[in-house]
């Protein structure tokens, strides 16, 4: 197997370039990396034809969201105790929420309810379902259109949520950060939905995934596992052009895990599915700037999530949606060719 990471530029185009994921970035080199041995570079048009096909293919969308740009996910937890803003969207907050993030412009909702931080301790179905449907069937009664995904490692609540209301399917994203992995009813569950799936890395549990990570590779462990699930969903009768993969942040990763893995964030492109990227306000941002506060991580949060946008990251999962919006369309505008601002600032805004 070729692990190829492709060096990825923005700009015009030339010639001799390959588009990355149908989007408006493109590469001319890739950097080949192996196991036990140093990294070398080649032109991209030498990697085997599976591989440049993996590299370049539009990315499938997501209900009516293509992936052609970077695209804002906005956090919606309706828990009690996640790390950064547990307990602040109960009820009809959750509502109040989402309307200021579709105003602010955010391309997607991420509802989640079951809190995943370090040491979270499991909550029942009956827990999550109370939590999350109530929030899920306001939004939707309320006319908010986005697509709306569902943070969950439980098949019963994707099967729910996805089939809640017949007009927009409920949700249209099952986001499960054990991979389907922790429920073992869900792979069957994402066949039989045919929605698109997120895969995401974790070492361990969220009990006990932060006490002493390792890898032997962190990248390259990381690009493995998820090529290996990928694999295995496949067999199992799933879609790889209905799978994101997420490497995940934070979970099961020490500072320099979560360090390399940003870096070389680009080399999942030869997954051949979309990127989802989540880092807003989470810990190694912390270290590194000093502020142990997390809701107060936005700055830094919005320069590791412009890297991602640069590596060709589709999607791009934040807290701060109002700051990551505008920071984001300052960077595409300048960057990518392609960008088109689908909604104007008077409808993201509405007076």
């Amino acid at each position: 197997m070729i692990r190829a990471r492709p060096l990825v530029q923005s700009g015009p185009m030339p010639a001799d370039a390959l588009p990355l994921a149908g989007g408006g970035l493109w590469f001319r080199e890739v950097e080949v990396l192996t196991r036990g041995g140093p990294s070398r570079f080649a032109a991209a048009s030498t990697l085997p034809d599976d591989l440049i096909d993996r590299l370049t293919r539009p990315r499938a969308p997501i209900g009516a969201m293509a992936l052609n740009q970077p695209r804002i996910m906005g956090i919606l937890n309706v828990t009690p105790d996640s790390f950064s803003d547990g307990g602040r969207n109960q009820g009809d907050d959750a509502l109040t929420h989402a309307r200021q993030m579709r105003d602010h412009g955010a391309d997607i909702l991420d509802i989640g309810g079951e809190s995943t931080r370090p040491g979270a301790t499991p909550v029942t179905l009956e827990e999550e379902r109370a939590r999350v449907l109530p929030a899920l069937d306001a939004i939707r009664a309320d006319g908010i259109d986005l697509p709306i995904s569902i943070d969950t490692r439980k098949a019963a609540i994707a099967r729910e949520t996805m089939a809640r209301h017949p007009r927009t399917r409920g949700a249209n994203l099952f986001n499960d950060v054990s991979a389907l992995t922790h429920d073992p009813a869900s792979p069957e569950a994402a066949r039989e939905l045919g929605v698109p799936v997120c895969l995401m890395h974790a070492q361990g549990d969220p009990q006990t995934m932060q006490q002493a990570p390792h890898y032997d590779d962190v990248l390259l462990d990381v690009y493995d596992w998820l090529d290996t699930r990928i694999h295995e969903l496949e067999a199992h009768g799933l879609d790889r052009n209905l799978m994101l993969v997420d490497p995940g942040i934070g979970f099961g990763k020490t500072h320099d895990h979560n360090l390399a893995l940003i870096r070389g964030l680009s080399l999942f492109h030869g997954l051949g599915c979309a990127i989802l990227f989540g880092a807003s306000r989470k810990r190694f941002i912390g270290t590194l700037t000093g502020e142990q506060i997390a809701a107060r991580r936005d700055p830094g949060s919005h320069a590791v999530m412009i890297e991602a946008a640069r590596q060709g990251a589709q999607i791009l999962r934040v807290h701060d949606t109002k700051g990551a919006v505008q920071a984001l369309r300052v960077w595409s505008a300048l960057n990518l060719p392609t960008f088109q601002d689908d909604t104007t600032t008077s409808e993201r805004h509405p007076r």
